[in-house]
């Protein structure tokens, strides 16, 4: 189905608009998907960022700048993330002894665990979008995308 037809345009478009309008689109339904997935876990897809941040620290913990610089939302409110997975005891928090500016967070073994059980189901969320592109087509999709959100001023 083209974007036109999605959002019931009858007025013509140009490829500038239209490229836009479909990653918006695309976007909306990839998250929509994805957080119904994160539904039975009680997780938001920033909390599952934050999560998958911190198990790539590999057992060090991160500060929240180094979590933040690492969000796929910019605009997240880290802080109040780190809250939340608080208290659903997957991560812990304590202040850096060397900076006490600082506060330090990890990932706990209750976190990996969820992890563990969700990597599967993440990993078929991802195959099942890119069911009908093939492995070149996915290559030059990520070489497009990556080359259109470089702005050049």
């Amino acid at each position: 189905m083209t974007i036109e037809e999605v959002i019931k345009s009858t007025v013509k478009m140009d490829n500038a608009k239209k490229v836009i309008l479909n990653i918006m689109y695309t976007q909306n339904v990839i998250q929509d998907h994805f957080s119904e997935l994160m539904k039975p876990y009680d997780l938001s897809g920033e909390q599952y960022n934050v999560l998958r941040i911190l198990r790539g620290q590999k057992g060090k913990p991160a500060n929240m700048c180094v979590i933040q610089e690492r969000m796929l939302a910019k605009t997240s409110n880290t802080t109040r993330l780190v809250d939340k997975l608080l208290l659903k005891d997957y991560v812990t928090r304590k202040v850096c002894e060397g900076n006490r500016r600082k506060i330090e967070v990890l990932i706990t073994q209750k976190g990996l665990d969820i992890l563990k059980e969700l990597d599967p189901k993440v990993d078929a969320h991802e195959r099942l979008f890119a069911g009908n592109i093939s492995t070149e087509e996915l290559e030059l999709l990520n070489k497009l995308l990556e080359k259109y959100r470089t702005q050049e001023n």
